[in-house]
């Protein structure tokens, strides 16, 4: 596996993630869906989704996925609600030895699928693993230091792809428990909309530590349902995220929560919060495992406009004192 590298989603998550390739000395084909943007970044070296960053020459834009025919590994950078289309479409395109990542963060709403199984039922044959941890495309872009997960069922693919990606600013960590690092970069996004309503209603820096510390224990209990190993949650893919996610208003599903809390529709927020589309699917798979989840499901019934945040904020407070337990 040393060939070209490709990129399907030239958002900026996908165009970050073509640089981090590019600066590890790959040769990168990005495919995205717009035209005009492909041929913008292949006269300027630019792209809109990323203002400042300068993309070297071994990056070339397509819109047409059979750029990506002779690529060895394949990032598909697209939400989580897209990841199955994504790989339907590319079915035709990617080869069968192509090596797929997905840097998804979600739960497929229509089937609670997590990305890397969706695209593994539509790319059948195509090895697949998931890239998560916390890191914002801005900051991967200007290349700031940023730490992430690299996770695959076979323990040697993961550290071959590492190894691709691993640059000055970029350092992957591999991992076999595909299952924790996806759930863990789901779920956050779930809680970071939790702590932007705090901080929204303005409810103080106490109810903010409490909501990220008790939504952590509900995304390791969720997770753990799910297969995944509690250890992997504790890495940057679980904890990790969640501190990023739940402290910067980068994070749009932070600043989604943010503006709920302030009043706002959630209409005039304009930027994609995963979390969003996420928090009804994980609080119908928590009931079917028997997880208690009282802070996602909370976020589930103030998004669908059942409960107001004053009344999810008394309901929490008044459930029956227990003992702590973190497990």
């Amino acid at each position: 596996m040393n060939g070209k590298i490709g990129v399907y989603g030239a958002g900026a998550w996908g165009s970050a993630l073509a640089l981090t390739a590019a600066r590890a000395g790959a040769e990168v084909v990005l495919c995205g869906r717009n035209v005009d943007e492909a041929e913008r970044l292949n006269a300027t070296r630019r792209s809109s989704h990323l203002q400042d960053a300068v993309f070297p020459s071994s990056v070339s834009a397509h819109a047409d996925p059979r750029s990506l025919a002779d690529i060895d590994l394949l990032l598909l950078a697209v939400p989580a609600q897209s990841c199955r289309s994504a790989a339907v479409m590319l079915a035709d395109f990617v080869g069968q030895g192509t090596v797929i990542v997905s840097c998804a963060k979600g739960i497929e709403q229509a089937t609670g699928a997590r990305p890397s199984l969706a695209i593994a039922s539509a790319l059948p044959g195509r090895p697949v693993a998931v890239l998560s941890g916390p890191g914002f495309a801005d900051d991967v872009a200007r290349g700031l230091p940023t730490a992430v997960t690299i996770a695959a069922e076979d323990a040697g693919l993961a550290d071959a792809i590492s190894r691709r990606l691993a640059g000055p600013t970029f350092r992957p960590y591999a991992a076999t428990d595909v299952a924790g690092v996806e759930l863990g970069g789901a779920l956050k996004n779930v809680l970071a909309i939790a702590a932007g309503i705090v901080a929204g209603r303005a409810l103080g820096a106490s109810a903010q530590a409490a909501v990220i510390t008790r939504g952590f224990v509900e995304m390791r209990r969720l997770a753990a349902a799910f297969g995944a190993e509690a250890e992997t949650l504790m890495g940057l893919s679980g904890f990790g995220d969640l501190v990023l996610t739940c402290s910067s208003t980068q994070s749009r599903n932070y600043s989604f929560g943010l503006g709920i809390g302030r009043g706002e529709p959630p209409a005039s927020f304009g930027k994609l919060a995963e979390g969003a589309a996420t928090v009804g699917i994980a609080v119908q798979k928590a009931a079917d495992f028997s997880v208690e989840v009282p802070i996602m499901a909370a976020v589930a019934e103030v998004l669908a406009g059942r409960l107001s945040v004053d009344d999810a904020v008394d309901r929490l407070m008044a459930r029956p004192l227990k003992r702590e337990n973190i497990i």
